[in-house]
């Protein structure tokens, strides 16, 4: 075997299932077939299973595993997600959609929504006609063809649950060793690090490295090695939510994820192929939770599969993410609330970092460990200061969130971004960034949140000319939109008769 491929850490132990776990297994067992690889849950405790929603980076961590698409949707019940439409986020009766597309250049006299912006009432488009997801989108249509990467990309719906389980399937087939068993206690190794696992029958444990996704109760970063929690929730309060599953109803699945903002925090709605998810993250300190079910409840579109399910969370991250031979994936090293779908996008992300530092097959130097650890923490910071912005730029005013919000203080580094778009339009990206400048375009955009200054070099391009070419970009999206078959006929089409889970 090539040592290329061969880690310093010949028993890799997984914690937990679900999604990150078994994300986690495959992942380690496709890169390094030289260690053994095994998982460890219990069907006791479960899993949360509620995250139906991805960001497109899943469609590369699928292709480094050989996933086929068709069969990973069959399993999963999946559809596919071209962006997330916000309702009511800057004030009650407006809706924007982020997409996830290329909507042309983004600085000088050939920026689109530079043009857009400054021919005002004049314009012949909305940014959504310049993004062909966004269009797309709004017609419910859908259409992948190979090489259109650089004008779009997509991600998917699907049930959490089944994911873990279709994940579970191919682990297993490449060799993960599946270990069932409640584990009681944990030992130590005189460094500080994790030795073994005592299960509840007696059963041990060991290994040489390990791997924590044992969900919200962090059962080795959190509990055994007592890493403390960096709190988000002065920037994002919300601590709870409610789950729903209903019936699907309508004949057409929305290519797309809904949120909708509400009293003290706001609804999602996922269309899957069998059914559609519904739920309400809300704080608990401006609503009770009687009030944010009905709220839920009042949201729903179809009839209830199931009674309401709560979470309780607290948004942020451990100090560290790996810490002597534990590093932690998933929800035990932390929790960003699920407003642009990226918890498996972190479970990826850190995923990808630590391959890359065992691939090498020696033992990762503390240097090395510190670099993950940093990266991760600017990770996590990037995608907060994301989702904050859905928040602080609203102009709502009609209850303590929305107000509170608006008013509160800004971490630096988004206060910095904020800065340098009003003044100039400038779109500042930093390393470890999460989304693009194109998705920071479309919330700003969407918000009604433009620079206070247009660029000079806009007026460079005479008004008929940027007229023009806003025009011609938006009838070319249109016309290949009409072209495409609506996204419940394209699913059908990948997925072949055989799907039975569709009407």
């Amino acid at each position: 075997m090539d040592a290329a491929h061969n880690s310093a850490y010949k028993r890799i132990v997984v914690v937990g299932g679900g999604a990150a776990g078994w994300m986690a297994a495959t992942a380690l067992a496709t890169a390094l077939p030289g260690s053994t690889v095994e998982l460890v849950e219990s069907e006791e405790i479960g899993i949360v299973g509620v995250g139906e929603a991805t960001f497109p980076s899943i469609r590369a961590f699928h292709k480094i595993l050989g996933i086929d698409e068709a069969e990973f949707l069959r399993a999963t019940n999946g559809t596919y997600k071209l962006g997330i439409e916000f309702c009511d986020w800057r004030v009650q009766g407006e809706r924007y959609f982020h997409g996830f597309g290329d909507i042309g250049a983004l600085t000088g006299s050939q920026a689109l929504w530079g043009q857009h912006r400054r021919l005002g009432e004049a314009s012949p488009a909305t940014l959504g006609e310049l993004c062909l997801p966004s269009a797309m989108a709004s017609q419910g249509r859908f259409w992948a063809p190979p090489g259109q990467e650089q004008f779009f990309n997509y991600a998917y719906h699907f049930d959490a649950v089944l994911y873990a389980g279709f994940l579970r399937k191919l682990a297993l087939q490449r060799g993960v060793r599946r270990t069932e068993g409640r584990i009681v206690n944990v030992d130590r190794r005189p460094d500080g690090g994790v030795k073994q696992l005592k299960l509840a029958d007696g059963r041990m444990v060991a290994g040489d490295f390990f791997v924590d996704c044992s969900g919200f109760a962090s059962l080795l970063l959190g509990r055994t090695l007592d890493e403390p929690f960096v709190d988000f929730s002065h920037w994002l309060p919300v601590d709870r939510a409610w789950a729903c599953p209903t019936e699907r109803t309508g004949s057409e699945l929305a290519p797309y994820t809904r949120a909708t903002a509400l009293e003290a925090g706001w609804a999602w709605r996922i269309p899957l192929s069998n059914r559609t998810g519904h739920g309400h993250v809300f704080a608990s300190s401006y609503i009770d939770e009687d009030r944010a079910r009905e709220q839920l409840l009042q949201q729903l579109d179809g009839p209830a599969l199931a009674e309401p399910r709560l979470l309780r969370f607290t948004t942020g991250h451990r100090e560290r993410f790996w810490v002597h031979n534990v590093v932690a994936l998933g929800l035990s090293s932390g929790f960003l609330e699920p407003l642009e779908s990226t918890s498996i996008f972190l479970v990826q992300s850190g995923l990808g970092r630590l391959i890359e530092l065992l691939l090498p097959g020696a033992v990762p130097s503390g240097e090395a460990v510190a670099g993950y650890n940093e990266s991760m923490v600017r990770q996590f910071a990037r995608v907060r200061d994301f989702i904050i912005l859905h928040y602080c730029l609203t102009a709502r005013r009609d209850s303590k969130l929305w107000r509170s919000m608006m008013a509160m203080e800004l971490p630096d580094t988004l206060a910095f971004k904020i800065h340098a778009w009003r003044q100039a339009g400038a779109l500042h990206q930093y390393a470890d960034e999460g989304f693009d400048a194109t998705s920071w375009l479309a919330i700003h955009a969407g918000m009604g949140h433009w620079p206070e200054r247009a660029d000079p070099a806009l007026r460079d391009m005479a008004p008929d000319a940027a007229m023009q070419g806003l025009r011609q970009r938006r009838d070319s999206i249109a016309a290949t939109v009409a072209s495409m078959p609506s996204h419940d006929a394209y699913l059908r089409s990948v997925l072949g008769r055989q799907a039975a889970s569709m009407k």
